[in-house]
């Protein structure tokens, strides 16, 4: 294609509210620009990008035995109510009425809308299992959209989705799409991990996420220094084994703490540690209130909460709701709790000697706190975050910390769907069973974006072969001159025959060209200048900066050493 036909509007100066590389970079070099907040348009560069990772998500698909198909991103709002989803999804679903004053959705996902369409033509276990995907916009009302394409109203996404007579077909698709989604990001030239993760609205169980480790990931990963676990903080187990002081336990006594209500004024006040204070925090857990205890310098983690009770909704209480169920915030604590309030407590609890904890009154303090002693009907269970230093949950190693950008997600969903749905085959007695799903999500345009997140240097944009736009950019320093500008012909029509080529024969200074050439980041760039009547180019890459000079006869077989077709 030559770049004078082309519409790549490049810019010099960095977007002011573009505060990530990717963004800032995507629009500087001409893929993307901006409509409103979180809605932008794919320019030529950019769609070609959108279409070389679209292009592996099919092909990986395919090879796992899922077929494409498409649906509407219009639904009707009585799939969603049969689901339950209408009113809990929250406010991120775009909703929209006709002229007859029917509801609709603007789909944010389709488990809905494909769980409807196969109830109605798959009946028997002989057409099962069944795996069908599409490739399409989405649209989520985000409250904040930002980083450009990482975190916006209307994305492009891979959704598939499986159906099943059995959870060991489940299983065996599941660990097929893992595959497939393990391939399509290697494929893409990602720095990623898959990690353990939680459904959340989705419902489900046995999930994974694929992250691209970044510095602007909104996702924490504890994985293991020295194995491959890894897993969402959110949902990495705790496993370590505490020590207990063999200190004589002092008498529990009361003491005034005037003012002092967060676990640093607490310990300050009283010369203790954060680790001997017990942090106790009041939740409602569905319609049922939960004071959960965890160590002083330790996090409670909801998502552990959730999963415990197997809750829809886990919220903290309001300070009204906690004054009145048990005491004032900051002066909260497990002693002398009413039988009626569930008390839950970290395993690291146990292992406190002669603590301090509140006295659920205003300004007072109970020491000398020993919970084998002091704490009533209390259940022990992992409800904290993991840390940086615990062991592994896999018993190798112990847990670091990256921030990841979530590009994929593949759930295990069971009969959530069906279920509700009245999604229903006949087994091979002849009895109706609810289907068994699958659901698996690959964040297109996101994954554009985390490619470029990656792969940029302080030029601009550095394309993976796989996803480049093109695979070579060559330039004309002076058109004017018939020598350089004949030489360039020439090779654009032989290059054109094995390599996809951009080829800038504008009225541009040379400066312009190689400053536009390093924002769009292509793998080759080649250049005919003054040495053209010569015979002799410059090749340079992208990825090393290396520059090469080489005649025309050289050019296809040098090429073939860096670009793979």
């Amino acid at each position: 294609m030559k770049q004078s036909m082309m519409f790549i509007p490049t810019l010099r100066e960095v977007p002011a509210d573009a505060d990530v590389k990717s963004h800032q970079l995507l629009l500087r070099a001409g893929f993307i620009r901006q409509n409103s907040a979180g809605v932008y348009t794919f320019l030529p560069l950019g769609k070609k990008v959108l279409q070389k990772v679209e292009q592996i998500v099919r092909e990986e698909m395919d090879r796992a035995g899922a077929v494409e198909m498409f649906m509407p991103a219009l639904q009707l709002a009585e799939l969603w109510q049969e689901s339950g989803r209408w009113y809990s999804y929250g406010p991120e679903m775009m909703r929209v009425k006709d002229r007859h004053n029917r509801d609709f959705a603007m789909g944010p996902t389709h488990e809905e809308m494909i769980t409807s369409l196969v109830r109605d033509e798959v009946n028997s276990y002989k057409k099962l299992p069944l795996t069908l995907y599409q490739i399409q916009t989405k649209f989520r009302d985000e409250k904040r959209p930002r980083f450009g394409l990482l975190r916006g109203k209307e994305f492009i996404m891979k959704d598939a989705y499986s159906f099943h007579s059995s959870f060991e077909s489940l299983d065996d698709v599941y660990e097929k799409l893992y595959e497939a989604y393990s391939n399509v990001f290697s494929r893409c030239g990602l720095n990623f991990r898959a990690v353990i993760a939680d459904s959340g609205a989705m419902g489900g169980k046995d999930t994974h996420e694929f992250m691209v480790l970044s510095e602007i990931g909104e996702d924490t990963i504890a994985y293991s220094d020295s194995s491959s676990y890894a897993a969402n903080v959110e949902m990495a187990p705790v496993i370590t084994t505490y020590e207990k002081s063999q200190s004589s336990q002092d008498e529990l006594q009361k003491l005034d703490t005037p003012g002092q209500k967060s676990i640093e004024e607490v310990s300050t006040f009283l010369s203790v540690s954060p680790e001997q204070c017990l942090k106790s925090i009041m939740f409602k857990v569905d319609d049922q209130f939960v004071l959960v205890v965890v160590r002083g310098d330790h996090e409670i983690n909801d998502v552990k909460i959730k999963n415990i009770f197997n809750a829809s909704v886990v919220e903290l209480a309001t300070a009204e709701e906690t004054k009145t169920t048990l005491g004032p915030v900051g002066s909260l604590g497990p002693i002398n709790v009413p039988g009626s309030l569930k008390i839950i407590a970290d395993h690291a609890v146990q292992y406190i000697v002669n603590g301090v904890c509140g006295a659920n009154v205003e300004g007072v303090h109970f020491t000398g706190v020993n919970p084998d002693r002091d704490i009533e009907n209390v259940q022990y269970e992992d409800v904290r975050f993991i840390i940086e230093g615990d062991p592994s949950p896999d018993g190798k190693g112990t847990i670091v910390f990256a921030k990841g950008i979530e590009v994929g997600h593949v759930f295990k969903l069971g009969t959530r769907y069906s279920e509700a749905m009245n999604a229903t085959f006949l087994d091979e007695n002849g009895k109706s069973k609810p289907m068994i799903m699958g659901c698996y999500g690959i964040g297109v345009s996101r994954t554009v974006a985390a490619i470029a997140e990656q792969f940029n240097d302080e030029n601009g944009l550095v394309w993976p072969q796989a996803v480049s736009p093109f695979d070579l950019h060559l330039i004309v320093v002076n058109p004017k001159q018939d020598d350089q500008k004949g030489l360039a012909d020439e090779l654009y029509t032989i290059l054109n025959d094995k390599f996809e080529v951009l080829y800038d024969d504008r009225q541009e200074r040379p400066g312009v060209k190689f400053a536009d050439s390093d924002l769009m980041g292509l793998p080759i760039r080649i250049t005919v200048g003054k040495k053209a009547g010569e015979g002799v180019i410059e090749l340079k890459v992208r990825s090393t900066g290396e520059v090469l000079e080489i005649t025309t006869e050289n050019l296809i077989e040098t090429i073939e050493k860096y670009i793979v077709k």
